[in-house]
């Protein structure tokens, strides 16, 4: 009883989240598919000019920067509420399996490996882009995006194997904490992954350039953060319960 009025805040909050993410990736890319081309302005002769030229308002770094920073931050939040419960129930199960019994450490490291060799491609793609090389954009895009789904298969053949052994989130505090945690990253990367198709279809349409490689930063910022809580999400789950740790 106490885990269910637990975790049931938390799995709802981690729902609305998701959906909140899916929602403006969604509306970022269409958005991007349906912009128009901006009106060219005509220059203004130097002597119609009036007044000194204005200082540059803001922050002076790009708006959408700000937001997903403001959104990392709210998920950093989010991701260390449910490490925390994880870490709270941890070795509280009173039956079984137990993480030992069910945890492929090599299978686990593999997958781990191939996704953060996915950030690298992330920078290779922005600095492609950066450089102008529609390309090599493209090529290193679709890298990103096999990493990101040969991780989610990855965790899906966890996920199943685990059911066949018994455990899913009604089996114990391991099982429900585990799944919680584990799961809300996945959603996590299948987003990034369908983010990366958006970059790659409106790659095609004229959408990401060289003056607009700010879209391809923002997508790389939200894959990094994927990446490196994934990296804490390993050390707390995993790497916490190998023998002789």
């Amino acid at each position: 009883m106490i885990l269910a009025s637990t975790l049931s805040p938390l799995m709802g909050l981690a729902l609305v989240v998701a959906a909140f993410g899916v929602a403006v990736f969604t509306f970022y890319g269409i958005l991007g598919l349906v912009r128009k081309k901006p009106q060219t302005v005509p220059a203004v002769p130097d002597d119609q000019t009036e007044g000194p030229p204005k200082p540059p308002e803001g922050t002076g770094v790009p708006h959408i920067k700000l937001l997903w920073w403001a959104y990392i931050a709210s998920d950093c939040m989010l991701f260390g509420s449910l490490i925390a419960g994880y870490l709270v129930y941890k070795g509280r199960s009173l039956t079984g399996p137990w993480p030992l019994d069910v945890f492929d450490f090599q299978t686990t490291t593999i997958s781990t490996f191939i996704l953060l060799t996915s950030s690298l491609t992330m920078v290779l793609q922005l600095a492609a882009i950066q450089r102008g090389d529609l390309g090599k954009f493209r090529l290193w895009n679709v890298a990103t995006i096999l990493c990101g789904l040969v991780f989610l298969g990855y965790q899906v053949f966890e996920f199943s194997t685990f059911i066949e052994e018994g455990l899913t989130m009604q089996t114990n505090l391991f099982g429900a904490s585990f799944y919680l945690l584990t799961g809300f990253h996945g959603v996590h990367v299948a987003v990034g992954v369908l983010w990366m198709i958006l970059l790659l279809v409106h790659s095609f349409w004229g959408g990401v350039t060289k003056k607009k490689a700010v879209h391809v930063e923002v997508a790389g910022l939200y894959w990094h953060f994927v990446d490196v809580v994934w990296i804490v999400i390993f050390s707390v789950v995993y790497l916490m319960e190998m023998p002789g740790s």
